[in-house]
Order: C-alpha cells, then sequence, then structure tokens
C-alpha cells in the first residue's frame, strides 16, 4: 500500500490585521499550522512587535524567511533601481521566492486572508504542488468580523495603526499614501532619512526614481507640504464620515486600502505583503 503523502499547512503573516486575524482564526482549527513571515529587514519596529503579540497568542514559532538576504542585497543586485508599482522586485524577490522555497516540493495548503467582501486575487502560487485556500470567504467574515477576532482576542489591531499607517509592508513602501509618509517623518524621522537616501538617479539610465509618486521625499518633507497634505486627508475622512455616520476605524481603513489597489497584472503579489 502507497504510503501516504505529508500536507503541510502555512499560513503568511505580513505584519497586517487580515492574515494576523486569520492566524486567530485558525489557530484551534488546524492545529498542525506552520506560520512564516518573510522578512525584508526593511519593516517597521512595530511589525516586529507585533508578530512576537500574534506568536505569544499561537504559542508557536513564527518562522521568518529571508532574514539574512534582505532588501539591500537584491537592491544592489537589480543595480541600484528602486521598486514601484511598475517594477516589484521586492515582492517576488524577497515574499514570493522564499514561500516558495520554505514549501518546496512537498504538498501545501496556504491559507490566505482575503475577507468574503474582498473583489480581488490572493497570491496563488504557479507551483502544483501548493494549493491555496481562503477561510474568511468560504465562512462569510467580512472587515468587522476580522476587528471582532482581533479585539476578542486581546492580539488588538497592529500598533502602527496608532500613529495612522494603513498597511503593513516595508517602512518605505511604494504603496504608502502621502498622509502615511508624514506620519513616517512625524513618528519615524529616522527611517524617513532612510528611505529618502535610496532617492537617487539611477546610474545606468540617469532617471531619478521617488517612493511617492510625482514627488520626492525631500519634497514632500516641506513644512507647507505637509500641512497641505494633512489637511486634504483630514478633508477626505470628513467625506467619507458624512456618507457613513457609524463609520468605524476597521472602515476607514478599507476605504484608504481600496484606494490604494494595485492597478496592473501583478496585483496579486503585494497582498502577500498587505495582507
Amino acid at each position: 500500500m502507497a504510503e501516504q503523502k505529508k500536507v503541510r499547512h502555512i499560513l503568511s503573516l505580513s505584519g497586517g490585521k487580515d492574515s494576523a486575524a486569520l492566524a486567530i482564526y485558525m489557530r484551534d482549527r488546524v492545529p498542525e499550522m506552520e506560520y512564516i513571515f518573510s522578512d525584508t529587514q526593511k519593516e517597521l519596529p512595530e511589525t516586529y512587535e507585533y508578530l512576537d503579540r500574534i506568536a505569544s497568542y499561537l504559542g508557536k514559532e513564527v518562522v521568518r524567511l529571508n532574514a539574512d538576504i534582505g532588501f539591500d542585497h537584491w537592491y544592489e543586485m537589480y543595480g541600484g533601481m528602486i521598486p514601484s508599482n511598475h517594477r516589484r522586485w521586492c515582492t517576488r524577490a524577497l515574499k514570493l521566492k522564499p514561500f516558495e522555497q520554505y514549501c518546496g516540493d512537498q504538498e501545501v495548503v496556504n491559507y490566505v486572508g482575503l475577507r468574503a467582501e474582498e473583489n480581488r486575487g490572493g497570491y496563488i502560487s504557479h507551483k502544483s504542488n501548493i494549493t491555496a485556500v481562503y477561510p474568511f470567504k468560504e465562512d462569510g467574515l467580512v472587515l468587522r468580523d476580522i476587528e471582532e477576532i482581533l479585539r476578542t482576542s486581546g492580539v488588538g489591531m497592529p500598533p502602527y495603526t496608532q500613529w495612522g499607517r494603513t498597511r503593513s509592508g516595508c517602512y518605505f513602501c511604494f504603496y504608502q499614501q502621502k498622509i502615511e509618509w508624514v506620519r513616517l517623518k512625524e513618528t519615524h524621522p529616522d527611517l524617513y532619512d532612510k528611505a529618502k537616501a535610496y532617492e537617487k538617479p539611477y546610474e545606468k539610465t540617469g532617471n531619478f526614481f521617488t517612493w511617492s509618486q510625482g514627488e520626492s521625499l525631500s519634497e514632500l518633507e516641506q513644512p507647507a507640504r505637509m500641512e497641505h497634505i494633512k489637511r486634504e486627508h483630514v478633508i477626505r475622512i470628513e467625506r467619507q464620515k458624512s456618507r457613513n455616520e457609524n463609520v468605524t476605524l476597521a472602515k476607514v481603513f478599507a476605504d484608504a486600502e481600496s484606494a490604494q489597489e494595485p492597478d496592473d497584472d501583478d496585483e496579486q503579489g503585494c497582498l502577500v505583503c498587505q495582507l
């Protein structure tokens, strides 16, 4: 009689609310679950704090992948060209590749934290041995349910949300909103300066690439510009509230996420960073 192949169950944590809630949701349903995090070495300190909080609740180690080959290694490999929504080498090299290497050739069920109300695709490996499943979609869980899971577990929302960041990912993630760059400057000025240092002419072409669309971080950090961004952000929030008097914090995050959706055919990859 042929020996039955062992199936591994793997959940990738991003440091975001959805994958955190999914880990909590699945803890007792799949006791053999493996929890992993692809570490770019450019995460927010709050992200590492949140991962420790999640691991404590789970009672299991969160395995750190790629910790010895972080962003700067691949940055040099790509000739000093910073990534963007059209050059998402960071997701491929730092998130997807380490994940597939960790899975190897074994049969894997990959748990993805897409919610029931979300009309977008998640990362689905091209490898035939990896099958993606979406428990929140299957069970009809929406944003308010995720918020409740985090609240009742005591894990809570990611700590970076306290200063206005809406998503996980590297501190210099190019999908940040302008207001998030302002908050980064105010909360972690050292990280803002490190991000700014990457903005320099690409030596092969002389082109000057920026993290934030349409302006450099040197331009964005000017006091008048920062105040303008803050005012515009307040106006947007007030408009959202006027459309829904009972708007929750999670709804504000959802509106911010929908405004920042990737718009090209590599959409699936960046969800690995953001869920």
